[in-house]
């Protein structure tokens, strides 16, 4: 069974760069096929995908949000088999719970295992 771990700040100030990271236990992030996303939950409103890094390190940021997405790099650390989300410039607009996610396909809707998440709040 795998299990993820985010973890990082509770709270960044606007302006800063966040950064995540989660941790994954019971499957290699290089095994075949699975992409490795973030996804978050703004207060009050629906989960948004972010992005995902793949087995083979490639990576794909959601097209939904331009401004989200320049923004955004997904990196990984396959001795630590951990992924990272960073995120700058952040506004309040940021503010959500942070999940990552085992991708069962390259699509950004199909997961299996879950964080619990994290939340980040931005705020001055």
């Amino acid at each position: 069974q795998v299990q993820l771990q985010e973890s990082g700040p509770g709270l960044v100030k606007p302006s800063q760069t966040l950064s995540l990271t989660c941790t994954v236990a019971g499957d290699s992030i290089t095994t075949y096929n699975y992409y490795w996303s973030w996804i978050r939950r703004p207060p009050g409103k629906g989960l948004e995908w972010i992005g995902y890094i793949g087995y083979d390190g490639s990576t794909y940021y959601s097209p939904n949000s331009p401004s989200l997405k320049s923004r955004t790099s997904i990196s990984r650390d396959t001795s630590k088999n951990q992924l990272t989300l960073q995120l700058t410039a952040v506004t309040p607009e940021d503010t959500a719970v942070y999940y990552c996610a085992q991708g069962l396909y390259n699509d950004g809707n199909s997961f299996g295992s879950w964080g619990q998440g994290t939340q980040v709040t931005v705020s001055s």
